[in-house]
């Protein structure tokens, strides 16, 4: 685990860099939505695109980081890799989102983290001390840091807390490879009777701090890369979420990432996985 407090700057800076960083390119992202979307290329299927404005936002976003914290890595989903020597890597995905942006869809954004080696936070070993996630279309902006709450446009988050499966409003999402997709439909079909209803908004990072805000109450997905949620993550544990990975010997994230309140996350586990109760 690193040392937080030998770092250069607090968590609470460098998520105040995320949040104008975040809220300037998810300006010129909605800009380019206007001018017309053109699809550059597909990742791991002809469905999974991705768009000539998430290279352009990525550029945007690595541009600005290396400005203000130069000696910092970056890792981005559209291929930006950047070593540095500061101890903090900015996890980025410059459109979380894209089929929905492709369709002018308001649920994407743009996902900025500051993180730290830490090999028992999460699956990619690393743990997020500062983010922000923007969304633009909703003009709203979630942010957190390590032990300072988390807010949207300013304001306190704090989860649903609830605690019953049966009345949970419950998140997920779908990958884009057939393989992936038969996974995910069996998982769905073991929580769907037990809960109060689905919900996919087709972004990540917006599910799960739509969680962090109580407009969830719960959320799982297999298939999330570290970009995926490297933000949004610290948003919810900072809003008292708690996240699981697939076993007790797994950190969330690769291959599975389920988030609920303490008292319901390992229900919520044990059922999309068909387990005996935990």
């Amino acid at each position: 685990m690193t040392d937080t407090h030998a770092l250069d700057a607090s968590p609470a800076e460098l998520a105040r860099i995320a949040a104008d960083i975040a809220v300037a390119v998810g300006t010129r992202i909605m800009e380019l939505r206007e001018l017309g979307v053109t699809v550059a290329a597909s990742k791991s299927s002809i469905t999974d695109v991705v768009t000539a404005a998430d290279r352009e936002a990525e550029q945007l976003v690595v541009t600005a980081l290396q400005g203000a914290r130069p000696h910092d890595a970056i890792l981005g989903e559209e291929g930006t890799g950047i070593a540095g020597t500061s101890g903090i890597t900015w996890v980025i995905d410059p459109i979380d989102g894209t089929v929905n942006y492709l369709y002018n869809i308001p649920m994407y954004a743009v996902s900025i983290a500051a993180t730290v080696a830490d090999t028992t936070a999460m699956a990619d070993g690393r743990r997020a001390i500062a983010g922000a996630v923007y969304c633009p279309r909703l003009a709203e902006l979630y942010e957190a840091w390590e032990s300072g709450g988390a807010r949207l446009n300013g304001a306190p988050l704090t989860i649903s807390g609830k605690s019953d499966l049966e009345t949970a409003l419950v998140g997920t999402g779908f990958g884009y490879t057939v393989e992936r997709r038969i996974e995910q439909a069996a998982m769905v079909s073991r929580i769907l009777p037990r809960i109060r209803d689905i919900r996919r908004s087709g972004s990540a990072a917006y599910d799960l701090c739509a969680y962090a805000a109580g407009r969830l109450d719960a959320f799982f997905e297999r298939g999330l890369q570290p970009w995926d949620y490297a933000a949004a993550a610290l948003i919810l544990r900072e809003s008292g979420g708690a996240l699981l990975g697939q076993d007790d010997s797994t950190p969330p994230g690769e291959p599975l990432l389920f988030a609920a309140a303490p008292s319901l996350v390992h229900e919520l586990r044990s059922v999309v996985l068909g387990l005996p109760s935990e």
